[in-house]
């Protein structure tokens, strides 16, 4: 790739100033992919640049994660270091920041029973309960951005010669992220400046509820009173402005927990924690799921459904216009954080405090008591495309287009 060094070199300034956005003075944590490391390396050091006290990079390999799940014993998948949960605690009460490169291989449990998926995720989420509390409320600053794996682009590019796949997978991700700009730093600015004003409007709007209709798709989604709509990032506790999504094209606020009535089918393939879910779809009644089904992988949605009481509940409602980068680049990616980027989409389980008035400052049981969903798990899935139209109803009843084929009527 022509000047490949440059653009790494960019990309990896980016994600820190722009993405983490690390402070002089502060640690910096960042999970990586080992097969990440050129990438990784380049991070740190304009980590350290930036005026970072410390760096520290937990690897890993998705190699000895398969291998835990074919070998362990039953008992493991229980389990979750309570050390490890108590140190992450730790980092985040000093005002660390989190940098996740997350790309998760879409078929890496293939053969690999469900269930043991779902109880090492749940194992996890319990045990980081209270640190997830300083992700959810924007009290750190973190972010989750993208870097090539052979095994993640073997299956984007499956359509491409195997030794240009990962070459192919570094293109789109410098596009999507506008790497190729003469300063990145400053597009990003410029852009996240545009989805502010997209959630200015929508935020003056204060809908009642929006209506979604779309072949296998006809919802009504009533939004509580005071939510609010935000988009590319936002302020942690110490007034640090970070993005906690790269690339990002959306913006997104909460559903009523208990106002979400009808059915809505996805667009895009689901990848949950490494296993694939294809051609889903959800009935809702008073908020809660009531049926679903897959065209494949119908066994993860049950297993995630029995997360706990929440995961049976929307937390977000995010929309992206179908006319956008990621879109445009005609490609599924099997990777939540970008796909859900080229398209609307929902999320079942937790909402974020941060999309309804004083939200950070409230318990979990006055966040419910608001209309906000509380759960263990937060998954998103996508319901855009060309043929999606949203209507809003405005306070007084009026009935209004919000999307029209897919794109923004406002």
């Amino acid at each position: 790739m022509k000047d490949f060094d440059v653009m790494l070199e960019k990309y990896a300034n980016l994600v820190v100033k722009v993405g983490v956005n690390v402070q002089p003075g502060q640690v910096l944590m960042v999970h990586a992919p080992i097969e990440t490391a050129e990438l990784t390396r380049l991070i740190v050091g304009k980590a350290y640049e930036a005026g970072a006290k410390y760096v520290i990079v937990d690897w890993d390999d998705e190699a000895t994660t398969r291998i835990r799940y074919e070998k362990a014993p039953e008992d493991s998948f229980d389990y979750y270091p309570q050390w490890q949960a108590e140190m992450m605690e730790k980092f985040a009460e000093e005002n660390g920041a989190i940098l996740h490169i997350k790309v998760p291989d879409p078929e890496l449990f293939n053969g690999i029973d469900s269930s043991k998926v779902s109880r090492a995720v749940k194992a996890a989420a319990v045990a980081r309960k209270n640190y997830s509390k300083y992700t959810r409320n924007s009290k750190i600053s973190w972010s989750l951005v993208k870097a090539p794996t052979r095994a993640w682009a073997n299956k984007v590019f499956a359509d491409l010669p195997e030794e240009d796949r990962v070459e192919a997978m570094w293109e789109a991700v410098f596009q999507m992220n506008r790497v190729g700009s003469e300063d990145p730093v400053a597009a990003w600015r410029e852009h996240i400046g545009q989805l502010k004003e997209s959630q200015d409007r929508m935020n003056a709007k204060r809908y009642k509820s929006l209506h979604y209709r779309a072949p296998g798709t006809d919802l009504h989604v009533e939004l509580p009173e005071g939510h609010l709509w935000r988009g590319g990032g936002g302020e942690n506790d110490k007034g640090v402005y970070f993005v906690a999504n790269m690339p990002t094209e959306e913006i997104y606020s909460m559903p009523h927990r208990t106002g979400v009535n009808g059915t809505v089918r996805s667009t895009l393939p689901l990848n949950l924690n490494g296993r694939l879910v294809e051609g889903l779809s959800f009935t809702f009644k008073d908020g809660k799921v009531v049926a679903y089904e897959a065209e494949s992988g119908r066994e993860h949605l049950t297993s995630l459904l029995a997360t706990d009481e929440g995961a049976s509940y929307l937390g977000e409602v995010a929309l992206v216009q179908h006319d956008s980068p990621i879109s445009r680049l005609n490609r599924i990616f099997y990777n939540t954080g970008i796909d859900e980027n080229a398209s609307c989409h929902f999320a079942l389980g937790s909402a974020y405090p941060v999309n309804i008035e004083g939200g950070t400052k409230l318990s979990s049981e006055e966040l419910v008591a608001k209309g906000a969903n509380v759960s263990l798990t937060h998954v998103d899935f996508m319901i855009g495309s060309a043929e999606l139209d949203i209507d809003g109803e405005l306070a007084d009843g009026k009935i209004e287009p919000v999307f029209r084929k897919g794109n923004w009527v406002l």
